[in-house]
């Protein structure tokens, strides 16, 4: 799409020039490295910047999209046909008289703000090392994690550390509202359902003992070692579906023998039936097949309705038309579930 020109020149006095592009690949922003491209794509490096291209593409009436890791969408094979806002504003303050960390919105939870917090002796955000989420998504999603072990006893969300954040809201008004605003559930937060921007937000913290926040860290980075499948080198968005509480999307999946399912570059991975991973320069399309093959496997051997969790961005092409290949696994791959057999 074409941007007036009094829109171009807004954006560009608020950018420098190498941050307002055009035709931007969004596939190396976003964990599953695929998807097209941009029409015009904007670099933002604080929340004053934020805020300002925000504004400016409502006030012209431009389709947007906030991007942060790109950890939780799918961008469409055809791209985005709008300005994609890649929220970048990582600026972090720590006051040690409160126990209060603020993180701009783009700041990424790991390592930056729990870096930080644990240098600083500060314990409340270490359960949530290793989840690919900028500040901004832990808030929209209210992040979540299995409480310390070796009990493992709970759900820890990230709504038990929000003091405040900072907003413009769908109205266009910048404001500091508290945890009550956003009406926090699982997975969910007011933000879904309202067009209000995260600019900021602050955490409150306990004094703790680095020794044992290093612990829980190293701890639940081999959790998810052991289920999540590496980004660096098997590109995925972690779950594609939804809980089904008592019953798991995974362990459907699993139990309808999809596991290693290929359609295309996509593959269900045998580390955990309800991811996904780019193996092979996936499309779009193949992820879609996939998912209707497992929706559809899944309703009718085990009658229950699989629904995403992800968010699907852009224009999307139809889903690849192609039967699945059978990818066996790795003989030389232990997963969670191989251990919890043998133990």
């Amino acid at each position: 799409m074409t941007l007036s020109s009094s829109l171009t020149t807004a954006l560009r006095e608020a950018l420098s020039p190498r941050r307002l592009r055009r035709d931007v690949s969004l596939a190396p922003f976003t964990t599953f490295k695929l998807g097209g491209t941009a029409d015009w794509y904007a670099d933002v490096r604080s929340a004053d910047e934020l805020a300002t291209v925000t504004r400016a593409a409502r006030a012209h009436d431009v389709p947007y999209f906030l991007l942060g890791t790109g950890a939780n969408v799918i961008v469409g094979d055809h791209g985005y046909q709008g300005l994609v806002i890649h929220n970048r504003a990582r600026g972090l303050q720590v006051d040690h008289d409160t126990n209060r960390i603020r993180a701009e919105s783009g700041a990424l939870v790991y390592p930056d703000l729990i870096e930080r917090a644990v240098s600083a002796g500060l314990s409340g955000l270490e359960h949530y090392v290793g989840i690919p989420s900028t500040v901004g998504g832990a808030l929209w999603q209210n992040l979540h994690f299995l409480s310390p072990p070796p009990d493992r006893e709970r759900t820890v969300f990230w709504d038990e550390v929000v003091h405040s954040a900072e907003l413009l809201t769908e109205e266009g008004d910048r404001k500091t509202v508290g945890p009550g605003y956003f009406d926090f559930g699982y997975d969910y937060s007011i933000l879904h359902d309202r067009d209000d921007v995260v600019l900021a937000t602050t955490s409150q913290l306990e004094p703790g003992d680095p020794t044992r926040m290093r612990e829980i860290m190293d701890a639940n980075l081999q959790w998810r070692a052991e289920r999540h499948p590496p980004l660096d080198t098997e590109p995925s968005v972690g779950s594609i579906f939804k809980k089904i509480e008592g019953v798991g999307a995974g362990r459907l999946i699993d139990e309808c023998g999809l596991k290693g399912a290929r359609i295309g570059g996509a593959m269900i991975t045998h580390r955990h039936a309800n991811i996904f991973v780019n193996v092979e320069d996936a499309r779009a399309a193949d992820v879609c097949a996939l998912i209707e093959l497992a929706r559809d496997t899944v309703a009718r051997e085990t009658g229950h309705r699989l629904e995403t969790e992800i968010d699907f961005v852009g224009e999307f092409a139809p889903p690849t038309d192609a039967e699945p290949t059978f990818v066996p696994k790795d003989p030389d791959l232990v997963t969670a579930a191989d251990r919890a057999k043998a133990s």
